[in-house]
């Protein structure tokens, strides 16, 4: 897939995988997100290895973060979306969505995706709404899935 980047002042957006902090994104996702808290680093790999993922940097700093699942051609995930806490309140935040849901080869889905109980105002500006028949939905969830013991990652419900 072709890289795709643009620049609002000193910052730079990117789908470029090798600009990626993937350690800074760890330790975000791992200690500060709540939704992953205590992902192994290799699962956060892998999971960018698979996804389209975006970053926003300051210079070369990692300032904030998006991942796509998607088949691009019918449906999409929209996870892992963080911008760092001095950034906040820049508009950057406004700005990764509209480079997210304006990417070329994310056009003409079918359905997007996303599960927040954050920054629910932000996700209604660029059309994500509750949905409309949450009986039509299922889900296999386990939250305990990176359950520290000793250090050591624990499968829980392998």
């Amino acid at each position: 897939m072709k890289i795709i980047e643009s620049t609002k002042g000193d910052f730079l957006i990117s789908t470029d995988k090798a600009r990626l902090d993937i350690e800074a994104i760890h330790d975000f996702l791992s200690r500060e997100s709540g939704w992953s808290n205590g992902i192994p680093l290799e699962r956060v790999k892998l999971s960018i290895e698979n996804s389209l993922a975006i970053g926003i940097y300051d210079r070369d700093k990692l300032i904030a973060f998006a991942r796509v699942i998607s088949d691009f051609s019918t449906i999409a995930y929209l996870g892992d979306v963080f911008v760092l806490k001095t950034y906040r309140g820049m508009g950057l935040s406004n700005w990764l969505m509209q480079f997210i849901v304006e990417h070329p080869n994310l056009q003409g889905l079918r359905r997007w995706i996303l599960l927040t109980d954050t920054a629910p105002w932000l996700y209604k500006k660029y059309g994500f709404e509750p949905l409309k028949k949450p009986e039509l939905y299922m889900e296999k969830h386990n939250p305990d899935v990176y359950r520290v013991n000793n250090g050591d990652v624990e499968r829980v419900n392998p």
